[in-house]
């Protein structure tokens, strides 16, 4: 993906491998609304590239990285400051595209919780508080980034993604949060059937996207 980056310097390609720069999509400050952090105010980094490319996914915008502006990764954290949160969150597209080791440690630097949410396709990078792993069925997850998670929150949008998020939970270890969560534009038809298997399977929770019922950007 960092070799489909359209018109860059040699230099900026080499600051885009050490993750000094990265193509941002947008950042904000809001509020988590959904998975094991929901309610936390925090300052959201979307970073543009996925490969992964869910029919349902609802940032289809994130996905080619050549619409977004490649950013200093200093002037990202600089703008992190600007706000009082003390959670982050990393997100996409598709954010292990790229190395993340400089800009976790550059915001851990700062006294904050730094959060991923990612579909564990592609090798770990970056010093994280927290691993929200969302596996999705195009690129299935690298079995360092089942290890690693803290959350697996699989996106429900008919009822055979209920069995099929079993498979995920075998791989994840034991303390790992587990959670489903129905797709926003089938939500009518698959949140029942959700609801009866968390009732049935105790071990699962439910995750809704809080924001958009409440709408928050």
């Amino acid at each position: 993906m960092i070799d489909e980056i359209e018109n860059i310097t040699a230099q900026d390609k080499d600051l885009l491998k050490e993750g000094k720069k990265l193509p941002i999509m947008e950042e904000f400050y809001s509020i988590q609304g959904e998975g094991f952090n929901t309610g936390k105010s925090a300052y959201f980094i979307r970073v543009g590239g996925c490969d992964v490319g869910c029919h349902w996914c609802d940032v289809k915008e994130s996905w080619n990285p050549n619409l977004h502006p490649l950013t200093n990764v200093d002037q990202v954290v600089g703008n992190v400051q600007k706000y009082p949160a003390k959670s982050i969150v990393i997100t996409g597209g598709e954010p292990l595209i790229y190395n993340l080791n400089y800009l976790t440690n550059k915001l851990a630097n700062n006294g904050v919780e730094v959060f991923l949410e990612t579909s564990g396709a592609h090798p770990l990078t970056g010093t994280w508080h927290w691993i929200c792993l969302s596996p999705k069925k195009n690129l299935p997850p690298l079995p360092e980034v089942y290890k690693e998670a803290h959350e697996l929150k699989v996106i429900v949008y008919n009822k055979n993604d209920i069995e099929w998020a079993e498979t995920h939970a075998e791989k994840v270890g034991k303390d790992c949060k587990l959670y489903l969560q129905p797709e926003w534009s089938n939500k009518e038809k698959v949140t029942p059937l959700i609801i009866d298997y968390v009732m049935q399977n105790p071990k699962w929770n439910i995750s809704l996207q809080t924001h958009k019922y409440m709408q928050i950007p």
